[in-house]
């Protein structure tokens, strides 16, 4: 057999135009591909799996949002916007998180005009509301009880389908196509069968999700493994907030499980269930004047604090009782099936739960109309750090700020594409090479799991960054698995750097070794970008309440 030369690039056997790219087939991706193409925009979306198959369809609790006319008495966006800015730790950027909740409202309701049904309310008039984890109200709306994900793809995907939006399945995207001025300009890709292609547009709208594949545990299902904030560091892009991954305290816990595991949504500690040790001993007294409704990162760290104290050593699950409430079948239908097969009976004994990786809070700069420094690269959904979750992500924020990004986001590219502020896509080229470090996946997993996830010190960091140096191999990104491994390999390095240099406990950012926050020097924002030689760089940080990204 013939060595690989891998300096060189395989050479694209087909090409494609568009004027607008779409990464992703979430939320954000489908509703930014739908508003562009009633710009009158060509669109193409394209995805590495099939298109309902991304995070979108998991999310479980809700879309936190304050209604005209459907709102607990006294609650407001103003209040909402208070809650978010108090859970993101003092990172979250105000101006952000006002102006994306107050798009909220139009945003759902263009949502249910393209079809999604919530589950109305058994009191009266209008929709069922329930709360969640820093939440001071009830303004998270839901369907089909806690599969409220599943209901916003499915409107999504049908209404798409029915406009005759172009998808591309199982095609991975591997790099940004760029001008010899730096701007991107279309993306190459690898078909199912690793034929390697062309897509080219003005405009590259990066929506691919999360990065739960860092960890063993997560409520991400596989794709989730970072290739589009990867792909946007080699294009030249920013990214901040790295470090702050929420983990979500309570998936449904089963002895050695790996990768994506069955959520036990938050709403049903909104409807009284209580985490509990194996004592009995409830979790939260004492920890957080909300109890088992405080935020995630103050849940998160009193459950994986609690487990290590546990006799014998560190345990590995609590219990979240949740018999008191009635009727939990037809409530929380998904939750229910996921514990019967895991032989579990919530009507009559305590679920096994414990902390997995769930949202990254950090990503792409943007602002809150999509763009990035890079011209003709936009970003949006939980690839893009826009300044509305800062340290710590709100409950059920996340769809909504998927809802107004990809909106936003596609306006601004109708808004640049107009102007003819976007480059030429015939002047857009792949990389000279397309070889990057690739570390074994599984060997990632484990390092990062034990020592970068709820709580880190500086010699755990040590370790993960030595592990990353002494196994990464450099590898062509010819195969789906290689592009993403190569973009775990690129964030795993990125986080480690960024966590390693911020020496307090901030949202779910946790320090063992630096246990309390530091408002006097770290309520700030750390930047990330990839130097000439592709490792991660920390610029210096930004001050909170000025804009990252305007």
């Amino acid at each position: 057999m013939m060595p690989v030369n891998i300096s060189e690039s395989k050479t694209p056997r087909w090409e494609a135009r568009a004027d607008l790219i779409v990464l992703g087939s979430g939320v954000a991706g489908l509703t930014a591909a739908l508003r562009a193409r009633e710009l009158g925009l060509r669109v193409l979306v394209v995805t590495k799996a099939e298109v309902g198959d991304g995070n979108t369809r998991w999310a479980q609790g809700g879309v936190a949002v304050v209604l005209d006319g459907e709102r607990e008495e006294g609650d407001s966006v103003a209040r909402h916007a208070a809650d978010t800015l108090t859970a993101g730790g003092g990172l979250s950027e105000p101006a952000a998180v006002r102006a994306i909740l107050d798009r909220g409202p139009a945003a759902v309701s263009r949502l249910r005009a393209r079809g999604a049904r919530f589950d109305p309310s058994a009191e009266g008039p209008g929709l069922a509301r329930t709360r969640e984890g820093g939440h001071s109200a009830f303004r998270v709306i839901h369907a089909g009880g806690d599969a409220t994900g599943a209901e916003v793809e499915r409107a999504l995907v049908t209404t798409a389908a029915g406009r005759r939006v172009p998808v591309l399945e199982r095609h991975i995207a591997v790099d940004a196509l760029r001008t010899p001025l730096g701007e991107v300009a279309g993306v190459t890709v690898l078909d199912p069968a690793g034929v390697p292609g062309v897509l080219r547009a003005p405009a590259l709208l990066v929506a691919t999700g999360g990065l739960g594949q860092l960890y063993q545990a997560t409520s991400n299902p596989e794709v989730a493994t970072g290739d589009g904030l990867a792909l946007a560091l080699r294009a030249g892009a920013l990214a901040a907030d790295v470090e702050f991954v929420q983990f979500h305290p309570t998936v449904l816990y089963t002895p050695g499980a790996r990768g994506r595991c069955p959520l036990v949504t938050e709403a049903v500690r909104g409807e009284g269930a209580v985490l509990v040790d194996g004592a009995g001993r409830p979790v939260m007294h004492g920890v957080h004047p909300l109890g088992d409704l405080a935020p995630r990162d103050v849940v998160s760290a009193a459950v994986t604090r609690r487990m290590a104290r546990a006799p014998g050593g560190i345990d590995d699950h609590v219990f979240l009782d949740a018999t008191g409430i009635p009727g939990f079948a037809r409530r929380f239908p998904t939750v229910h099936a996921a514990c019967r097969a895991a032989g579990v009976d919530p009507a009559t004994e305590a679920i096994p739960v414990t902390p997995a990786a769930h949202f990254a809070c950090g990503g792409v700069v943007t602002g809150t109309d999509g763009r990035t420094e890079v011209r003709g690269l936009y970003a949006a959904g939980e690839v893009a750090r826009t300044g509305l979750h800062g340290a710590n992500r709100l409950a059920s924020n996340s769809l909504l700020e998927g809802l107004v990004l990809g909106e936003r986001a596609a306006a601004a590219v109708a808004a640049d594409l107009a102007a003819g502020l976007l480059p030429d896509p015939r002047h857009g080229r792949p990389p000279a090479s397309e070889v990057a470090p690739v570390a074994q996946r599984d060997r990632l997993q484990r390092v990062m799991s034990r020592y970068a996830a709820i709580g880190r010190d500086a010699d755990g960091l040590a370790v993960v960054g030595s592990v990353l140096d002494l196994s990464a191999r450099e590898s062509p990104m010819w195969t789906p698995e290689a592009v993403e491994d190569a973009a775990l390999t690129l964030i795993a390095g990125a986080l480690v750097a960024a966590a390693a240099r911020r020496t307090e406990s901030r949202g779910c950012h946790v320090r063992t070794d630096f246990a309390e926050r530091d408002d006097a020097y770290w309520r700030r924002s750390q930047l990330i970008r990839l130097s000439p030689s592709g490792q991660p760089v920390l610029a210096d940080p930004v001050p909170a309440n000025k804009a990252v990204c305007a």
